[in-house]
């Protein structure tokens, strides 16, 4: 077997300054937070972005200083309010921000996962979203006509991240992931990313990954690192692994308005802790978790 478990750090170390990384959260849901929080730890600069719907993780490493580039088509933290820190580097012009529909990014996902430079689509034609992007990013954007019908179409280049961060459910040693419940972009972005890093609440035998292999939605070949890490996704939530914890994102929410609340909050929660246990200490420990976890064993 050719295991390729590492330790948070180690992995998160493989992400460069300037590397381009699609994360597979949505909103509150399956966000890759502890590996973000790692990046922060290791003072990454320069990283583009990419995501459908941005969540907590590309909010936290906008807000940190990590990113100066966003590739995204929306998002929020749900009904807890506003991406603060994605919002205010827009506003201020501190990032490049290249806003998509959220499908148009999933296009763009795809071409890049079927070796294609881009993909042709009708969705974004008469819109506003086009107008702004032919003055925001007019080398990822065409128009022409289709040479069968004569209809309008736009052409998205395709998106190849350097890095695909998948918070998965479960994987083995040798990364064959899966994610349960909804999907959103992830199987597309993991299958255009030249590496995906898998971070996973829970590691079981092949054996257990052979008996649904359709379940896969990532392969071991494309897989560079394996973290096993219960809560990992935490404060967002792991679809029958765990909720959200919504005082601890109220708590984000309240930090995120004025600078100085922010880097109390990164001084509590990301670099004084010592790792991830101590961090999930900080938010409550096992008393916290437990009212977090699943109500049923489904047996996965």
């Amino acid at each position: 077997m050719n295991s390729k478990i590492m330790p948070l750090a180690e992995a998160a170390a493989l992400v460069g300054d300037g590397d381009h990384l699609a994360l597979s959260g949505f909103a509150v849901a399956r966000n890759a937070m502890a590996f973000s929080r790692e990046l922060v730890r290791q003072q990454r600069r320069n990283l583009t972005i990419s995501q459908a719907i941005v969540g907590m993780d590309s909010d936290l490493l906008v807000g940190a200083g990590c990113v100066s580039h966003l590739i995204y088509g929306g998002g929020s933290l749900d009904r807890f309010g506003l991406a603060e820190h994605i919002n205010r580097a827009y506003e201020q012009k501190r990032i490049v921000a290249e806003s998509y529909s959220s499908l148009a990014v999933c296009f763009r996902y795809l071409a890049g996962a079927l070796g294609i430079p881009f993909m042709p689509i009708k969705s974004l034609l008469a819109s506003q979203i086009l107008e702004r992007l032919r003055e925001t990013a007019p080398e990822n954007v065409r128009q022409m006509d289709d040479p069968f019908t004569g209809e309008k179409l736009v052409l998205l280049r395709a998106l190849q991240p350097d890095f695909m961060v998948l918070q998965a459910q479960m994987a083995d040693e040798e990364g064959n992931a899966r994610v349960l419940g909804p999907l959103w972009d992830s199987k597309e972005a993991a299958r255009a990313a030249k590496h995906v890093i898998v971070i996973t609440e829970k590691v079981v035998p092949t054996e257990v990954i052979r008996e649904q292999p359709e379940l896969t939605i990532v392969p071991s070949f494309r897989v560079s690192a394996v973290v096993p890490l219960s809560f990992g996704a935490h404060p967002t939530s792991l679809y029958r692994c765990h909720d959200y914890d919504a005082d601890h994102l109220r708590l984000y929410v309240r930090s995120s308005r004025q600078p100085e609340d922010f880097q109390a909050y990164l001084r509590e929660y990301v670099f004084d802790p010592q790792d991830h246990a101590d961090y999930l200490e900080r938010i409550g420990g096992s008393r916290k978790l437990r009212e977090l976890e699943a109500d049923e064993d489904h047996g996965y």
